[in-house]
């Protein structure tokens, strides 16, 4: 007899991040969508939102979520959440995790017959988790779009600069011509450089809270032309070449362990499928033996050794460039 358990659990899983997706674009609209055509902060502008007001909006969004890291359950969160931008509030943020733990847990109550302790055992490892992988997706996909983006928006900066316009005018370019995510992080360090902010320290805090390499060149790039002088447009040129290079080298190695990056997550993944289907196909596989004194000595055992397989496979499949 086949029990649909496991794969009720993977449906009000799946329902989970949907439902987080679905507040999440119900609470801020679709300009919240990194694949917008119009960036964000252009978008708020042209709403009739004061560029002041932007700007201070904007930079909570991006600041708020470091600065709340002391909150129970938050440090978990609050780098990921950080560079993905989330514009909930830490608060929100947790209350959204609270509420779709609820969720999991009455779709546990009515789908499943489990206890009462596994089910709000998993109601929350599934609302909590699903919230950090929803998160982390989309810290991932905002930083990859970012460092596609960056040669090119240093290379059109390269551009205005010989075109005549200063370098805070070519940063507002760049804000206006490119797509986000970078189009609304560019635009607030024009921003704050029209309202005084030193541009060379502005780019520095956003490359520290992105943690992103390649902003970091460029913001010590910048901060030794405005100390030593010299041809901005010529080391901003030079250090577009770098980043390009830098790229190509990551795909050309993302490509070349592709195949062992795989292995590793199907072997990873491998014992907790076969988990799974044993449970699907024979619930009473294991009714045998519950009650031997070694089978949860034996259990833990072997969840010590999934963990410790997944740690080693990602180290061996995690090459430093």
């Amino acid at each position: 007899m086949l029990s649909a358990q496991p794969i009720i659990y993977g449906m009000i899983f799946i329902a989970v991040l949907v439902l987080v997706e679905g507040v999440y674009l119900v609470a801020f609209g679709k300009n919240i969508s990194l694949n917008n055509k119009v960036n964000r902060r252009l978008d708020m502008l042209d709403k009739g939102e004061g560029r002041e007001d932007v700007l201070a909006k904007l930079r909570k969004e991006m600041d708020q979520h470091m600065n709340s890291r002391s909150l129970p359950l938050y440090a978990i969160l609050a780098d990921k959440a950080q560079k993905a931008a989330i514009a909930f509030t830490p608060q929100q943020l947790i209350m959204v995790m609270a509420a779709v733990s609820v969720v999991a847990f009455l779709g546990l109550s009515i789908g499943t017959e489990a206890g009462f302790a596994v089910r709000l055992l998993m109601g929350t490892a599934m609302g909590v988790g699903g919230v950090y992988l929803w998160v982390n997706h989309k810290a991932k996909k905002r930083l990859s779009m970012i460092e596609e983006q960056l040669p090119d928006a240093v290379e059109l900066m390269v551009r205005s600069l010989r075109t005549g316009y200063p370098f805070t005018s070519a940063i507002s370019i760049v804000s206006k011509e490119i797509k986000d995510p970078l189009a609304t992080e560019f635009g607030i360090i024009a921003d704050e450089a029209t309202y005084g902010r030193d541009i060379g320290e502005a780019l520095k805090h956003m490359a520290e809270r992105l943690d992103m390499q390649d902003l970091r060149f460029l913001a010590v790039a910048v901060a030794i032309q405005q100390q030593a002088g010299g041809n901005l447009a010529e080391i901003l040129e030079g250090l577009a070449k770098v980043i390009r290079a830098r790229f190509r080298l990551f795909r050309r190695v993302k490509a070349i362990t592709a195949e062992a990056q795989w292995s590793g997550k199907f072997l990873s993944a491998f014992p907790l499928g076969a988990l799974v289907f044993i449970q699907v196909a024979k619930p009473d596989y294991y009714d045998e033996v519950l009650d031997h004194p070694w089978f949860i000595p034996a259990c833990i055992i072997v969840g010590v050794m999934l963990v410790l397989n997944m740690i080693v496979m990602k180290a061996l499949v995690n090459i430093k460039v």
